[in-house]
């Protein structure tokens, strides 16, 4: 005979009703925010609200437009069928045996990370700004690198599409290299394994009694470029003001180089096509 299950208590319906009364009353005042945060971006009263509507009425009719050309179903389908590869593929992975080292490794490297994060985090967002306004100074050159990359892949697609050619008429020979380079390998790797064995013993004796002295050199490394800073400051700030007087040097010979390079080519242009403008003698001195 099954048993009757006993009703909660007086304080368990309490606690139940007021845990869902404030469920509740959490929910309402979530949903008058986002009420009100509709009302402020559609506010009708100065237009921007029909704005926003036409928009991303807009907006939504040509990517729906847009989504439905062959060229998106296209990536549509090579997206589903990576994640459904990576799904397959990967759910064994994670639980295979090969993929416990990297675990641990993520495992140990986790916690001893995170600090070493935070003190790079100023210097990579510096780095980060330097290198974008390094990209946007350079931008006037990413037409002809684009340009040299086209080139450059152009020639390389007949040797590729030869190397490809040659290699699949020659599978027979490619797998009796591979079975030759087995069968001389193979009984190697059991001695390899020992030597690996033994060097590693070496090596961690090697690296456990050189920690110490690298450790008092380390020290001393940094007390001495401590003591040495005023004098690498200056030298720095010789070699920055050195470079600061050769500015214009370098400057004045450029030019001057430019001006040799422009005379140079009006007289090789001159040479190859003199008929080119009759009756017309270019004459360019350097100065």
């Amino acid at each position: 005979m099954a048993t009757i299950p006993s009703l909660p208590s007086r304080d368990d319906v309490l606690r139940m009703a007021r845990s869902t009364t404030d469920i509740t009353g959490q929910l309402l005042d979530t949903a008058g925010n986002i009420t009100r945060i509709a009302i402020n971006t559609f506010d009708p009263r100065d237009g921007s609200g029909q704005e926003v509507l036409r928009v991303l009425r807009q907006t939504t009719a040509e990517l729906a437009e847009a989504s439905a050309s062959p060229q998106a179903q296209e990536a549509f389908y090579r997206i589903v069928d990576t994640l459904t590869r990576l799904g397959t593929s990967g759910a064994p992975l994670a639980v295979h045996p090969v993929s416990q080292p990297a675990q641990a490794l993520l495992t140990a490297l986790g916690d001893s990370l995170l600090p070493v994060l935070d003190a790079v985090e100023p210097a990579v967002e510096e780095f980060a700004t330097a290198l974008g306004d390094l990209v946007e100074a350079m931008s006037p050159l990413l037409p002809a690198a684009a340009g040299l990359a086209a080139g450059a892949l152009l020639a390389l697609t007949p040797l590729i599409r030869s190397a490809a050619e040659v290699l699949r008429d020659s599978s027979p020979e490619l797998r009796r290299i591979a079975d030759a380079l087995t069968a001389a390998l193979a009984p190697l790797m059991p001695l390899q394994v020992a030597l690996a064995e033994r060097a590693a013993g070496a090596g961690a004796g090697v690296v456990r009694a050189s920690l110490q002295p690298l450790a008092d050199l380390t020290e001393a490394a940094a007390a001495t470029t401590k003591a040495a800073g005023p004098v690498l400051v200056a030298g720095e700030e010789l070699l920055v003001a050195g470079l600061e007087h050769l500015q214009p040097v370098l400057l004045a010979g450029a030019s001057r180089a430019g001006r040799v390079a422009r005379a140079a080519a009006v007289r090789v242009s001159a040479a190859v096509s003199p008929a080119a403008e009759p009756g017309v003698m270019v004459s360019v001195a350097a100065v």
